[in-house]
């Protein structure tokens, strides 16, 4: 199994690590000590260092509760680290749900769209579909950011994401995007109570019954908060099971603020023959 993407075909019989870049001032996780160009690249740089596979910036918040940032001050912020990011040598995605970002980003040439609205913005879909190589991760979220965590409902949550997600690669597929460029995120912390993000954990082997790589997103979530009372500097622990729990399920890309201690820990699970159990 690969994932295609702009410049690089990504191999994903083992699991790939994607470090988070945030070029924000109000992120939940690192409180904006990356929103410098400056400070963004050289976290970049430490970040392959310690064995990312992919770097995904973003530019705007998409924490539940955050504020919409305008365009003109996300392609701001994001610009200027991509022109250099992309002198690294490693897949770049860009986390943004605006059409207009994801055109700008693919014309530098970046190489993966993440979105955690899965496309459903104004232009967004035509502007990825047009584009004839750049990977793609669809995400579940219910509701907008400023709102979704006040009173999600599900009758089941695992069946519904993923009859989510399958429609949304159906529309991108029935645009001529191929098949090899789609992963899918269950949006863990998007429009979900504690219980429904660990069924999604717990289930998560029926997200693959559709025959597309899963990216899990569990580092520092309020989750993991949840169940250990631990803040969000405190979850590394936390974040770690989570993953190797993912990963065990099937999941092919874990996105990650602690990249050595996840790259460890799946060297650990490596040795033991442990990845790979519930892949497909």
């Amino acid at each position: 199994m690969h994932w295609q993407t702009t410049r690089f075909t990504i191999d994903l019989d083992r699991p790939r690590v994607m470090g988070i870049v945030n070029i924000t001032p109000d992120s939940f996780s690192d409180g904006g000590a990356h929103a410098s160009t400056r400070a963004a690249l050289a976290h970049s740089e430490q970040l392959l260092k310690e064995g990312a596979d992919i770097l995904d910036l973003g530019a705007e918040s998409s924490r539940p509760g955050a504020d919409p940032v305008p365009l003109a001050e996300e392609l701001a912020r994001l610009v200027p680290v991509l022109r250099e990011a992309l002198k690294l040598g490693v897949p770049l995605s860009i986390d943004t749900c605006k059409a207009e970002v994801m055109q700008a980003a693919l014309d530098l040439g970046a190489d993966i769209v993440n979105d955690i609205f899965a496309l459903r913005g104004p232009g967004a879909e035509a502007a990825v579909a047009a584009h004839p190589r750049c990977g793609i991760c669809l995400m579940h979220a219910q509701g907008e950011p400023k709102s979704m965590q006040a009173a999600p409902h599900y009758d089941d949550v695992v069946a519904e994401v993923r009859a989510f997600l399958r429609g949304r690669c159906e529309a991108l597929l029935a645009r001529g995007v191929a098949a090899d460029r789609l992963v899918v995120d269950p949006g863990i912390g998007f429009g979900k109570t504690v219980e429904h993000n660990f069924a999604l954990l717990a289930r998560q082997r029926e997200l693959l019954a559709d025959g597309r790589p899963v990216l899990a997103g569990w580092s520092r979530k309020s989750s993991l908060g949840a169940v250990t009372g631990r803040a969000v500097g405190e979850r590394l622990a936390g974040s770690l099971a989570a993953a190797l729990g993912a990963v065990q399920n099937g999941a092919s890309v874990l996105r990650v603020h602690d990249v050595t201690p996840t790259v460890d820990a799946l060297k650990v699970w490596g040795a033991a023959g442990l990845i790979g159990l519930g892949r497909p």
